[in-house]
């Protein structure tokens, strides 16, 4: 690996491995990027076709958040934890590409459901599948790139969200306007077979700490060992906190917002999909691009602004969630849903780069899937049933308009959000000199 110093005590790479050029390592996040991007995809989906499924099978609105919430959500986080183990003992991009194939096989099966039961099946091992994505990503990734571009690297792969949502969403939108669900199901689930073999044969595996040009251990940090030093960082604590009930709107916006434009503005599917497209893809997209351009400048300056910056934009948000949800014509709404959407996903680059960083070479993996263990139980969760359960509430003195309100009382819960980010700067600073101690 050359002659820098601490490079040589590095863990070796598989054989072959040789230097990672700046120019292999964008490629490996291009290549993750378009991972997550599936993802999303095989995850969004559902969403779209909320109203054909629950008229077909006879349910109501609280038992879709619990299959858009919850069965997805569960073995997600369960399975999380093992997977992550597994990856920072194991090779990460064999570990991603396995999930890959499970997850897009699953999709297709879902697609070919004929029971309420059997879809709610195949969703469960879509999430058991990509339990095994981020994770080994972030630990990838944040080997590849040093702790000045770490955010913004991370910000970058995050555009999965987004991507992968507007792809669900339009795509979506037009199969559904066009065809059914199960079609819908089965074309947007086989691209990923095909980008698992790119994952496997095309990716090599860096070492442990090599941007950061240290010696990775020779032993794993087990799993108490990696939650006693998080549970002790009192910043990530404030951190993890604040991005779960922040992902409480997120997810809830995601999921049930293709169903708000229509029920309550009466767009047409294929005009849902293209704005929700829009929205979600290029405001997401900017949003988390220029979170993670800023964390990393003001970070460098002073790491306190690293969350203090996520406190501020997420207050600025949330007069503009509320003009979103409750103007009275669908362009006023979409006006309003624009500059919301891009500043409440800031934050994110700041949480995965943080989550990195405060965290041990030999716990990043298993640090991943602690935080998006407790943030997907609350966000991807919660969040959707949440909402359901709403609705069916308010249905009775609403109506279809139900959903208005529902997702306006997740909103407010984003004062809670940012102040829990501001807790969480102010121990920043020494939280991370501790863990690279």
């Amino acid at each position: 690996m050359g002659d820098e110093p601490g490079r040589e005590a590095a863990e070796p790479a598989e054989e072959g491995a040789g230097e990672f050029s700046p120019a292999y390592s964008n490629y490996v996040l291009g290549v993750l990027f378009a991972v997550y991007v599936i993802n999303f995809i095989d995850r969004q989906v559902l969403s779209v076709f909320i109203g054909p499924i629950k008229a077909e099978f006879g349910v109501s609105d609280t038992v879709m958040g619990l299959l858009v919430g919850f069965a997805f959500a569960l073995f997600y986080t369960i399975a999380g934890i093992p997977i992550a183990r597994w990856a920072d003992r194991g090779t990460r991009r064999t570990i991603i590409a396995l999930g890959l194939t499970v997850w897009s096989a699953m999709t297709v099966a879902s697609g070919l459901a004929r029971s309420f039961t059997q879809l709610a099946m195949a969703r469960v091992l879509v999430g058991v599948g990509e339990a095994a994505g981020s994770p080994p990503s972030h630990s990838i990734i944040s080997d590849l790139f040093p702790k000045e571009k770490r955010a913004t690297a991370l910000g970058i792969y995050a555009w999965g969200i987004y991507v992968g949502s507007a792809i669900a969403y339009l795509g979506g939108g037009y199969l559904r306007q066009n065809f059914d669900w199960r079609t819908a199901f089965i074309v947007l689930g086989i691209p990923g077979l095909l980008l698992a073999l790119v994952v496997r044969f095309t990716v090599r595996e860096p070492p442990r700490g090599y941007a950061d040009a240290v010696a990775s251990p020779a032993a794993n940090a087990t799993f108490d060992e990696t939650l006693r030093h998080l549970l002790g960082c009192r910043a990530w604590v404030n951190l993890v906190i604040g991005a779960s009930i922040l992902s409480i709107t997120g997810y809830g916006v995601l999921m049930w917002g293709y169903e708000f434009f229509g029920r309550v503005h009466g767009m047409s599917p294929f005009d849902i999909g293209k704005w929700m497209a829009l929205v979600v893809g290029l405001g997401g997209s900017l949003g988390t691009y220029l979170g993670g351009r800023l964390v990393d400048r003001l970070g460098a300056r002073d790491p306190a602004w690293q969350m203090r910056l996520p406190a501020i934009v997420t207050l600025i948000g949330l007069p503009l969630a509320f003009a979103f949800l409750l103007a009275g014509s669908s362009s006023v709404a979409l006006a309003c849903f624009f500059p919301f959407y891009l500043l409440s996903n800031m934050y994110v680059p700041a949480l995965h780069a943080l989550n990195q960083n405060l965290s041990k070479l030999r716990m990043r993996a298993t640090a991943a899937a602690i935080m998006l263990f407790i943030i997907n139980i609350v966000g991807a969760g919660a969040g959707p049933l949440v909402v359901g359960v709403l609705n069916d509430l308010y249905a009775t003195r609403f109506g279809d308009e139900a959903i208005r309100y529902s997702l306006l009382t997740i909103s407010s819960t984003g004062v809670l959000g940012a102040f829990f980010f501001y807790l969480s700067s102010r121990t920043l600073q020494e939280d991370l000199l501790r863990a690279e101690e």
